[in-house]
C-alpha cells in the first residue's frame, strides 16, 4: 500500500509517499480501505516535531478516515466486508489501508459521503466535547472561538445554533468574515488588525463572555481567561501558537511556554471561573464517551442539522500542499487527503 510518511521533522517538503507493507488486522480489529483521510493541525505539529504524542519519524500520522471495510480480525463479525464506515485511528490513517479497533468504527448513514465522513470525527467530536461535555453551553451564553473558520471552528458555529440565543464571537482574517456571518458567527473579529480582547470587551460593554474556546495557547490563554465573566469557562484544546512559522523554532516555543499562565485554585474559586483542557486523542480509551457523542453527531448529520464544510481535497502526492494550506491559515473548513 501507499502512505504519506513524515520522513523527519521539518517543513512540508519532508512529506513523502512511500510503499509500505499491507497491515493485517489483529484480534478485535478491522482493516479499512481508505477513500478519504482528514488532515488536522496535530498533523502539522507532528511534522514539525512539536507533537509529543506522535510516533518518532519516519512515521505515518492521521486520526480519522472514511472508507470500506476490507478485512476482519479474529473475533470480529461485523461490520461486514464492504460496509461503508468512518473510523478513528491513533495515527496511521493517511494510508491506503489502516487497521483500527472495531469499537472505533462506525457505519455511515446512507446519505453521507466519504468526504463528509472523514471530516467529522476529530473536528466535530472536539467541538461537541468542548461545548457540551466541558463547556456546558446554555441558552443565552456568549462564546468566543478562535480559528473560527477552521474545521473545529465551523463545527462550533453549527452546534451553537442548536442552542437558543447564543452569541458567538469568532477570530479569523477579514477575508473569511462574510462566510463566518453566513455560518452563524455573530461577530467575526480580524485578529490581525485589531485586539480581539478589546473588541469583545467593547461589544459586551465590558462584561465579557461565558465560554472561551482556545486552540492557540500561551498568552492567548491569559487573554481569554481575563475575558470570562463570573461562571465563565476557558477551554484549552490546542497550542498552535508554537507552530506559526514554516519550521520548528525552539525560541518561539519557549516564548509561548513562558507566556502560559498559572492558575491557582484559590484565584479560580474567588473569580468563579473554570479552566479546563481537552485532548480528544487522549479520550480514545473512554469509549463510552466518544461513542455516545459520535452517534449523536451522526444523527444530527442525518437530520441535516450539521454538515462539514470541505475546504479542499489533495491527493497523497499533494500532501505538502495540504499541510501548507492549513499552516498558512488559508483554509475555511476541512482539508482532506485521498489516495488517488
Amino acid at each position: 500500500m501507499k502512505a504519506v510518511w513524515i520522513t523527519k521533522a521539518g517543513g512540508p517538503e519532508v512529506l513523502e509517499v512511500r510503499d509500505s507493507p499491507d497491515p493485517q488486522p489483529g484480534p478485535g480489529e478491522v482493516r479499512i480501505k481508505v477513500h478519504a483521510a482528514g488532515v488536522n493541525f496535530a498533523d502539522i505539529s507532528a511534522r514539525m516535531g512539536l507533537y509529543p504524542d506522535a510516533p518518532p519519524p519516519p512515521c505515518v500520522v492521521g486520526y480519522e478516515v472514511a472508507g470500506t471495510v476490507d478485512a476482519l480480525g479474529e473475533g470480529v463479525a461485523a461490520p461486514a466486508v464492504g460496509t461503508r464506515v468512518l473510523a478513528m485511528t491513533r495515527f496511521g490513517g493517511q494510508a491506503e489501508l489502516v487497521c483500527t479497533p472495531v469499537r472505533q468504527v462506525f457505519q455511515l448513514p446512507p446519505t453521507m459521503t466519504f468526504e463528509h465522513a472523514a471530516a467529522l470525527p476529530v473536528n466535530y467530536l472536539t467541538a461537541h466535547h468542548v461545548l457540551f461535555r466541558v463547556g456546558t453551553l446554555h441558552p443565552g451564553d456568549r462564546v468566543l472561538v478562535h480559528m473560527a473558520a477552521g474545521g473545529v471552528g465551523l463545527a462550533v458555529l453549527q452546534l451553537c445554533k442548536t442552542v437558543e440565543d447564543v452569541t458567538v464571537f469568532g477570530t479569523a482574517s477579514s477575508s473569511k468574515h462574510d462566510f463566518l456571518r453566513a455560518a452563524g458567527c455573530t461577530y467575526p473579529i480580524d485578529y490581525r488588525t485589531e485586539s480581539y480582547a478589546q473588541r469583545v470587551r467593547d461589544l459586551t460593554r465590558g462584561e465579557g463572555v461565558d465560554i472561551v474556546l482556545d486552540p492557540l495557547g500561551g498568552g492567548d490563554w491569559k487573554a481569554g481567561y481575563r475575558l470570562l465573566r463570573p461562571a465563565g469557562r476557558l477551554v484549552a484544546y490546542g497550542f498552535s501558537n508554537t507552530s506559526t512559522g514554516p519550521r520548528r523554532s525552539l525560541p518561539r516555543v519557549a516564548r509561548q511556554m513562558l507566556a502560559t499562565p498559572l492558575f491557582s485554585p484559590l484565584v479560580l474559586m474567588n473569580a468563579n471561573r473554570t479552566v479546563t483542557g481537552v485532548n480528544i486523542g487522549h479520550l480514545w480509551d473512554r469509549h463510552q464517551i466518544i461513542s455516545e457523542q459520535l452517534t449523536h453527531l451522526l444523527a444530527l448529520y442525518e437530520a441535516k442539522v450539521i454538515e462539514p464544510h470541505i475546504d479542499s481535497t489533495y491527493t497523497f502526492g499533494q500532501a505538502a500542499g495540504a499541510h501548507q494550506r492549513i499552516q498558512d491559515r488559508k483554509n475555511i473548513g476541512k482539508v482532506l487527503l485521498t489516495p488517488n
